[in-house]
């Protein structure tokens, strides 16, 4: 992050999970070059492109992009909202919500043309170019009334009176003058522009015509769409209703193409779904042939779903269990409704099987055995009975488990929270009248309970169990933390909770379990010592979930504030913390600490947030108790233009650090050279030995003979030089004198604490190895040799010292207390 900046130091945004259309009629384009169908949807303030083979990805202004991708231009001059658009050649139609319609040139981005309707009489609710008519566009009106304008000439052409009903679709037919219009009614109209001719006439009896089009690989059916999410089916040359595509979405059908000579049909609905069909078979029925589909309803719960960390597992408020591949798209599915009769639900569809169950509030996962039996518990909102579901089969599981004290009153008392153990055998399930079941995920079967009669007085907001499934720790509403042994179901110790909990959560690899309490705090407790080590505070809303990092050194929490905060359970203290637009419902830490996951508040995809700490140096300090964070947008969302980058000069963030040559002259300093330039230097003998060559080295048998020559104008040889005299003396010198020298060098860099371990293990080691014989007959030398060993000897032993005490307190952190 830039100095300065605002934001979070940890996490950056990445991509959105599960987002694939809204309640806006997608678009299909025809690549020439590539000779593929592409179609568009809008998703929030972005669009999605997806090739139609594979169905997979590659406000008042209005942007024009290049490759889908690039902004090219911009046409700013509504004053309302842009609810139309239609190219149409070297220009671009819009409408906005004051019934302003701007033709613009594409090119220079002008207003080419300017029409303002009254909205008492004419107010525009569609468009459209009827095929060959030159410089023409069609006008749908609320008040339904058409209107023909030639644009080139700014003239009213003609005006169609109308069917006494609002104009919602207006569609071109593959016969030239004649269009297609949806009515809200319900009725559809075959009608002629050129002689203002009625053909045929269709009633629909599902609500207002949402979207037309038709077949043109010669078949002469015209589908059309309803707020409910059914499709009719139309045959146009014996005028009668041929077939039914009911419940194709979950919600009004937003737009439906034939691709041009295909038998294929792409529809899309605010459902968050794309679904392509293909009519291939006898009667006219569409089959689903490829799909993209995301929950229709927030989701309510995500968690990752193995160790790998490229399946996160969503719950969402439609009802469904779904998984999302962070690797591609294609790796997604859906494990369905929960239901009690799979059998009957097969039968008569989702939507009218009347034993659905309702959302999934929370659910555990565990992978230890998933390919022989369910591996996935998950309780459902205001009942009673959790379900089982099986992740590799994609559907709900075998199991439906309900205590047999209530006397299948279902609705007498709801599960709370779930746990299944590491091993993938049992099943944990806390309930609000305090009981703690435990359950057999392979039978099914009651294996017991925890407490003579109830485990807690009051409703039990979490339970979790150990990693070796000795232990169950349990938090309920009467302020109690209780721990059982998980065998014998036995109460081992009670902890009491400064307020009540809201949900808890364990680290198994590290032993700690973070519990949220209603007074908006957490508390942090060591499940070995049973004691509670750290208390973070902070929150200013109710927290709605946590997370650990794979390490245990994380906790990173969300609330209803909007805020998603880092907390470092080492040192005790909030190290990250940044806002988003809407607050995050749940989170998900990936196993393999490089992304985070969330969900938030109205919004129906799962957002990735890239650990930043993997790919680059982050300095991390405490956070002020006055630190106020900043809004970051959701990934995957485009940012507004007009927002500045806030810049804050007093920001926490850490400038950069320039280490000096020594931190301080009674520290020990290493020499940070690489290990190639001195770790092999005692072993030359051996290195020199390995390395001879076999042959001895051969002269040329023709090698030229050169002169040296002096540079000048007149050529002249160059006479060989001698050694001065001053060199001819150092050389004839003692060696005495300069070994000497070469160990108080030693003495003294030692003394400054510089370059440690190039000094003690390379060069006094070479110094005596090469000189042993010569220093042991120099009495001065063998003094001060001995004086060198005594200080080696002193400086190392007081190094062993400090390592060993550093190891010791590692060792005892890392087993122990944070």
């Amino acid at each position: 992050m830039s100095v300065g900046k605002k934001g979070s130091a940890i996490f950056s945004g990445f991509r959105a999970l599960g987002l694939y259309s809204n309640h806006l009629a997608h678009v299909l384009r025809f690549h020439k070059k590539h000779r593929e169908f592409y179609v568009l949807t809008a998703v929030g303030q972005c669009f999605h492109t997806y090739n139609v083979s594979k169905v997979s990805t590659s406000d008042v202004i209005i942007y024009v992009f290049a490759s889908f991708i690039q902004v090219v231009h911009t046409y700013t001059g509504h004053q309302g909202d842009v609810h139309l658009l239609l190219p149409f050649g070297d220009h671009l139609i819009s409408v906005d919500k004051d019934n302003v319609v701007i033709i613009w040139d594409v090119e220079s981005e002008d207003t080419y043309l300017q029409i303002s309707y009254d909205k008492a009489s004419f107010e525009v609710s569609a468009l459209m170019h009827p095929s060959t008519y030159l410089n023409k566009i069609l006008f749908g009106s609320s008040q339904g009334s058409l209107q023909l304008w030639n644009i080139k000439s700014n003239k009213l052409l003609f005006t169609f009176p109308g069917w006494a009903s609002a104009v919602t679709v207006l569609q071109q037919t593959p016969a030239v003058d004649v269009v297609g219009v949806g009515l809200a009614s319900g009725q559809i109209i075959i009608h002629n522009i050129r002689c203002n001719e009625t053909l045929m006439k269709f009633q629909q009896d599902w609500g207002p015509v949402t979207a037309l089009s038709f077949r043109t690989d010669g078949h002469p059916i015209m589908a059309s769409g309803s707020p409910i999410g059914h499709i009719g089916l139309w045959d146009l040359e014996e005028k009668k209703l041929v077939s039914q595509m009911r419940d194709a979405h979950t919600t009004a059908i937003a737009g439906l193409t034939f691709l041009q000579n295909e038998p294929l049909l792409i529809t899309n609905g605010a459902d968050n779904a794309i679904r392509v069909w293909i009519f291939d078979v006898a009667g006219g029925d569409g089959r689903l042939l490829r799909h993209r589909t995301g929950h229709s309803a927030p989701p309510t719960k995500i968690k990752h779903n193995d160790q790998s960390g490229l399946n996160i597992l969503s719950a969402g408020q439609d009802g469904t269990l779904q998984s999302f591949s962070t690797v591609h798209e294609r790796f997604n599915k859906s494990l369905g409704h929960g239901t009690l009769n799979k059998t009957r639900a097969k039968k008569k569809g989702v939507t009218h099987d009347t034993a659905k169950l309702p959302a999934i509030t929370t659910f555990a996962s565990e992978t230890a055995r998933q390919s022989d039996w369910d591996g996935i518990i998950a309780c459902h909102r205001g009942f009673l009975v959790t379900t089982t579901w099986n992740y590799q089969k994609g559907s709900i599981g075998a199991h439906k488990l309900e205590p047999e004290r209530f006397n299948k009153n279902l609705w007498s008392y709801v599960v709370q929270a779930v746990d299944i153990t590491s091993c993938g055998n049992f099943a944990v399930i806390a309930l609000s009248s305090g009981h703690i079941d435990v359950y057999n995920m392979q039978s099914g079967f009651h294996r017991g309970h925890y407490g003579k009669d109830k485990a807690h007085a009051g409703p039990v907001r979490g339970v979790s169990v150990d990693a070796l499934n000795q232990l169950t720790v349990s938090v309920g509403a009467d302020r109690l933390l209780k721990i059982w042994r998980f065998k014998s179901k036995e109460l081992l110790h009670t902890h009491s909770l400064p307020a009540a909990p809201a949900s808890s959560l364990l680290h198994r690899d590290s032993g700690m379990l973070a519990i949220a309490l209603d007074d908006f705090t957490i508390q942090i407790l060591d499940m070995e010592t049973r004691r509670a080590v750290r208390r973070f505070s902070g929150h200013r809303g109710q927290i709605n979930d946590m997370t650990f990092s794979p390490d245990g050194r994380w906790l990173i929490t969300a609330s209803m504030d909007c805020a998603i905060r880092t907390w470092d359970l080492p040192s005790g203290s909030l190290v990250d913390c940044f806002l988003v637009d809407a607050a995050a419902v749940s989170l998900s830490m990936s196993p393999t600490g490089n992304f985070l996951a969330s969900s938030h508040v109205d919004g129906l995809g799962i957002y990735l947030w890239s650990n930043n700490t993997l790919c680059s140096m982050v300095s991390l300090r405490p956070l002020s108790a006055d630190y106020e964070p900043t809004v970051i947008m959701l990934p995957g969302t485009c940012p507004n233009t007009e927002e500045e980058e806030v810049l804050d000069a007093d920001s926490s963030e850490m400038l950069e650090y320039i280490s000096p040559a020594q931190l301080d002259e009674h520290l020990v300093t290493l020499s940070l050279l690489p290990d190639s330039r001195w770790k092999n230097l005692l072993h030359l003998d051996i290195i020199k030995k390995k390395n001879k060559p076999k042959e001895p080295p051969k002269l040329p048998k023709a090698a030229p003979f050169f002169i040296p020559t002096i540079p000048g104008l007149v050529p002249q040889f160059a006479l060989p030089t001698t050694p001065s005299e001053d060199q001819v003396n150092a050389l004839d010198s003692d060696p005495a004198e300069y070994l000497l020298l070469g160990i108080y060098y030693c003495v003294c860099v030692l003394k400054r604490w510089r370059s440690f371990e190039f000094l003690t293990l390379n060069n006094v080691m070479l110094l005596f190895q090469l000189h042993l014989r010569f220093i042991a007959d120099q009495p001065e030398l063998m003094e001060e040799a001995e004086s060198v060993s005594a200080h080696l000897e002193e400086t190392w032993m007081s190094m062993q010292t400090l390592l060993n005490q550093n190891i010791c307190l590692l060792s005892y952190i890392k087993s122990a207390l944070l």
